[in-house]
């Protein structure tokens, strides 16, 4: 039998609260994927009733943009750490392929960012997204053009932004439904048309960062 609720009310408390909230929604989404979890599975999974986990956040989509924060600081500490140690787009865009490629659970946040977790938040809750978004952006960017001289800072930002781009795109590719995973069993050539994940991103990745000096504004 689980112990009676008892409403946290120490600072402390809460921060435990919230830590365990968004402990139990990472562990779901990582089985499951984060489109298939409800707030009703983390309430049931952290042992609250869903009024209550509504008490330290607003919506399930906002706890998996604190999630999203969170992975993407993890990343882009590492992305900067590596990319002082490389020179050139081809290596630049190894980089970021192998950052992405390493942190599945990061892919799965991006690819739902924009078509569903900024969804059904308040404006605050948007605002300091979208504000952690740019500084990321602009901190790798900076990083970028000091590996690859030809890009500016501006254009690092932007290839930050076009590489989450393709991860959208390219990542629910490596998790096809069981209809999908039949139809390329019967069907190889098809499967063959929708490439591997890393090596397709890189290469996307490095096409851009070899093209925007051309097409700067």
């Amino acid at each position: 039998m689980s112990a009676p609720f008892q409403r946290a009310r120490r600072p402390d408390q809460k921060d435990q609260r919230r830590e365990a909230i968004l402990t139990a929604a990472r562990e779901l989404a990582e089985r499951s994927g984060v489109a298939r979890v409800s707030l009703q599975d983390i309430a049931t999974a952290v042992g609250l009733a869903k009024s209550n986990v509504l008490r330290y956040f607003g919506t399930r989509e906002e706890i998996y943009l604190h999630l999203l924060m969170s992975a993407g600081s993890e990343w882009a500490s590492v992305v900067s750490a590596r990319l002082q140690e490389v020179s050139g787009t081809e290596a630049t865009a190894g980089v970021l392929a192998d950052a992405f490629v390493d942190r599945p659970f990061y892919c799965d946040l991006t690819t739902h960012a924009e078509t569903m977790l900024e969804h059904n938040v308040s404006v605050e809750v948007l605002k300091v997204f979208k504000r952690w978004a740019i500084d990321t952006y602009w901190a790798i960017g900076r990083h970028i053009s000091a590996a690859c001289p030809e890009l500016t800072p501006a254009d690092g930002a932007a290839l930050v932004m076009t590489a989450s781009a393709f991860v959208a795109k390219l990542f629910p590719i490596t998790r096809p439904p069981e209809a999908l995973r039949e139809l390329y069993a019967r069907e190889p050539e098809i499967a063959r048309a929708f490439p591997p994940f890393r090596p397709t991103l890189k290469r996307m990745v490095a096409a851009t960062a070899a093209g925007l000096p051309l097409v700067r504004q």
